[in-house]
């Protein structure tokens, strides 16, 4: 199966869009209790690091071909992400947050997943790169 460039920017743009909706999730930083539950990673500082993050995918979605290694740090940093949700939701429990706030609930349930995923898409796409030289 081969997927061409076309959908790889896709790809990049839904990355984007996924990072983004921590606006809807924490209500536009409002919402306290995504803070509450883990406020090292998820401060609205941390929130809005990762909307940044959400933007430079987008911003190179139609580049991805120039910008090999910056693919690889995005990989680094779904990781890392990937990384602190897993121990986060392994030590905690989650329906404690629901029954405080659902769409915090919600998105401790499944950042992590999205995380994990979209390190595995820019992992594909950075060796893809590779083996294009």
């Amino acid at each position: 199966m081969t997927i061409n460039n076309k959908l790889i920017s896709k790809g990049f743009i839904l990355a984007g869009i996924m990072n983004c909706s921590v606006l809807l999730f924490s209500r536009g930083f409002t919402n306290k209790t995504i803070n509450t539950y883990d406020p090292d990673v998820m401060s609205n500082f941390g929130m809005v690091m990762i909307l940044i993050w959400g933007l430079a995918y987008i911003s190179v979605a139609y580049k991805f071909q120039n910008v090999k290694w910056l693919v690889f740090i995005f990989a680094i940093e779904k990781l890392i992400y990937g990384y602190v949700w897993l121990q986060w939701i392994t030590t905690n429990d989650v329906s404690i947050v629901y029954d405080k706030d659902k769409m915090a609930g919600i998105f401790y349930s499944i950042y992590g997943i999205n995380d994990w995923l979209f390190c595995v898409f820019f992992l594909f796409v950075f060796i893809r790169l590779l083996r294009q030289q």
